[in-house]
């Protein structure tokens, strides 16, 4: 992407200076300097280990045991050797290995066996990697590795001999002082989080540990203060960073109410407001919606989380803060992202969505954008940041926002957002009638002269969403004046144009129809892909309006239930109609 604005090229030569002074001291902090250090203090012995609330699998156990290792989408043969000095495997997978949350599935698996195989694999670490590895003492790693050796430490230590138990401690020791030397370079965001709750777990989980406790729960305090925003949103935007958190954040709580400590006030209050937030981005059948980086749901680990919530309300509106809008009516529930792109140093996995929306009906999702995919390679990456792969207007087969070329310093910096939206007004109206939201954005204006906004209405009832995009202009309006308004549709929908490409009938699973009618612009049913599934990338449709400022500035259109899905209709209506439903 050739770079053409003096504001863009300004953060990125401020993105490389940021770069190359934090490698620097990455270096001075955690480097070979570091590694020459001799280390002395290592803890004496382990005093609790945090509960580890994600899901373990215990059929990957007899995989592991058998020399296979499946992470990252991808498969590794030891073939008799240690896993941990295999070289030029992807770095994906080598992270997955070297953080070693596979070990709650060694743990499931409830055996002698597991238990050997755990406890000699991190034996492996500790001889091959122990010193240094490049990926594997990587900060963001490091952190992981912690938090896994400090939940899994009876696996590892049951049965073990005091020489093992001397060198676990050891190496865990080193780690979590490397991190505390390196905590300020440490990729900023959930990864700089994760590694503060890293040392925190360990302060309060290791004897001898008393004088880093009140330092690791005031670096605690600050980065929830400063990375959990008022409406209980994460700063980058992503409905996951949430999930992340929270997973790591509760059993440390817990740890510390165990050992008896004073709860901090600012993670009791980070708890109170991020909970709200689950609920707020999960649609009726538990799945979140696909914003700004949000894959597949783990929903096992919603369910474990929310059952930390005591106040089990309902999930706000209005999240002006994070930059989202949630308008329920009915069983009907649409959300919608309203905010501006994330700092620039936050952004490498923030999307070009703005103004995008989710639609679901009980448990049936309707709208949905495409979302991301734990498995797939840069170019699918790509593809679903653009604003293409999203149900939002976009212009000119361009992107609202800007993203950083490969080259010649998307090596070294990644891919964030360097320009896209600067304001994004948002009006929300709520009335017996229903709920209403008008937003704006100006993502297309410098290039374009080009303002998109979006008016959406959901009936209080749920049955109705009537939406309008309008396209208004900021100066002289070339020739290049095409737009389309797209609404990729879930994979169990399926759709079928009526009234000679007008409108479409959307037929859900459980037989709820929905009618989809446009004005202004020509529809077309298109193919889409739907990135998110558990079980990987599924072929889908999307429901495109085509159209020129030029000729026309804006679209109507309408969402409108007009079946009931199969179980409610059975007890509505006549009793000839219940007669017949029976009979079906």
């Amino acid at each position: 992407m050739a770079l053409k604005t003096v504001g863009e090229q300004g953060r990125i030569w401020r993105l490389l200076a940021h770069h190359l002074w934090q490698t620097s001291l990455r270096w001075l902090h955690g480097g070979p300097l570091f590694r020459l250090q001799p280390f002395a203090g290592a803890p004496t012995r382990l005093l609790i280990a945090p509960q580890d609330l994600r899901t373990a699998d215990q059929t990957n156990a007899m995989d592991i045991y058998g020399g296979r290792f499946l992470f990252s989408g991808q498969v590794v043969e030891a073939r008799g050797r240690s896993p941990f000095e295999l070289k030029g495997e992807d770095p994906g997978w080598q992270r997955d290995l070297h953080s070693f949350g596979w070990l709650r599935d060694l743990r499931a698996a409830e055996s002698r066996v597991a238990r050997q195989n755990a406890r000699a694999l991190v034996d492996d670490w500790i001889k091959h990697c122990g010193r240094w590895h490049d990926i594997g003492w990587e900060q963001p790693v490091v952190a992981r590795r912690v938090l896994s050796w400090l939940a899994q430490s009876p696996l590892v230590l049951e049965e073990g001999d005091a020489e093992f138990y001397r060198r676990f401690l050891r190496s865990l020791g080193r780690q979590v002082r490397f991190l505390r030397h390196t905590l300020n370079e440490t990729p900023d965001g959930v990864p700089r989080l994760q590694a503060v709750l890293a040392v925190a777990a360990a302060s309060v989980s290791m004897a001898g540990q008393g004088r880093f406790v009140r330092q690791s729960l005031r670096r605690l305090e600050y980065e929830l203060q400063r990375q959990i925003l008022p409406d209980g949103g994460h700063v980058s935007r992503n409905p996951g960073a949430i999930l992340e958190i929270l997973t790591d954040l509760l059993p440390i709580r817990q740890a510390f109410v165990t050992q008896g400590l004073e709860t901090p006030p600012a993670m009791m209050q980070a708890v109170d407001r991020m909970m709200p937030m689950v609920r707020f981005f999960r649609h009726a059948d538990g799945a979140f919606a696909h914003f700004n980086g949000m894959g597949s749901t783990p929903n096992d680990l919603v369910a474990t989380i929310l059952a930390y919530d005591d106040a089990r309300g309902a999930p706000p509106g209005n999240a002006p803060h994070v930059g989202y809008q949630r308008l329920a009516g009915g069983e009907t529930v649409v959300l919608m992202d309203t905010g501006l792109p994330p700092p620039v140093h936050l952004s490498e996995a923030a999307h070009a969505g703005c103004l995008s929306l989710e639609m679901s009906s009980g448990r049936n999702r309707i709208v949905v954008n495409c979302g991301v995919s734990g498995r797939a390679g840069e170019g699918w990456r790509q593809v679903a940041r653009s604003t293409a792969a999203h149900s939002t207007a976009g212009f000119e087969d361009s992107s609202s926002c800007r993203f950083l070329a490969e080259k010649p310093f998307g090596r070294w910096l990644g891919v964030p957002v360097i320009s896209g939206p600067t304001s994004v007004p948002v009006e929300r109206m709520e009335d017996a009638m229903g709920t209403r939201v008008t937003a704006s954005h100006n993502g297309y204006a410098a290039r374009f002269h080009v303002l998109h906004e979006r008016d959406i209405r959901l009936a209080s009832d749920g049955s109705v969403l009537d939406g309008l995009d309008l396209f208004s202009t900021t100066g002289a309006l070339s020739e290049h004046d095409h737009y389309t308004v797209r609404f990729h549709l879930h994979p169990l929908v399926k759709a079928e144009l009526l009234r000679g490409g007008t409108g479409a009938a959307l037929v859900c699973a459980d037989g709820e129809v929905w009618e989809f009618d446009a004005s202004g612009g020509e529809l077309a049913l298109e193919e889409s892909v739907y990135l998110s599934d558990v079980h990987g990338h599924r072929r889908t449709q999307q429901l495109v309006i085509y159209g020129r400022i030029s000729q026309n500035s804006q679209v109507a259109w309408q969402f409108r239930r007009t079946v009931l899905p199969r179980p409610q209709r059975r007890f509505q209506g006549s009793d000839m109609d219940i007669h017949t439903a029976a009979e079906e």
